[in-house]
């Protein structure tokens, strides 16, 4: 099972990334737990200055802006 962290203030984007998450892990075919973090302190503390971002198993795979779906494939898969 694949952790992935929504990083966002929970703005309109942040909302569409945590279902592009859900969607692309289902398309994939696997398993994902996805917790938005939407604490500022918490957020800061990945080095993230553009939202929203996402950190898959602990790494930071993207920020600022929506992702490709196939980007997001990709790093749930690896």
């Amino acid at each position: 099972m694949k952790d992935v962290k929504v990083l966002g203030p929970g703005c309109k984007r942040c909302e569409t990334v945590v279902q592009m998450v859900k969607d692309a892990a289902a398309q994939a075919g696997v398993d994902v737990t996805v917790t938005k973090v939407t604490d500022y302190a918490e957020i800061a503390g990945y080095g993230i200055a553009s939202t929203p971002g996402i950190v898959v198993d602990g790494k930071i795979v993207h920020a600022g802006g929506l992702p490709k779906a196939e980007d997001l494939v990709r790093w749930i898969t690896a």
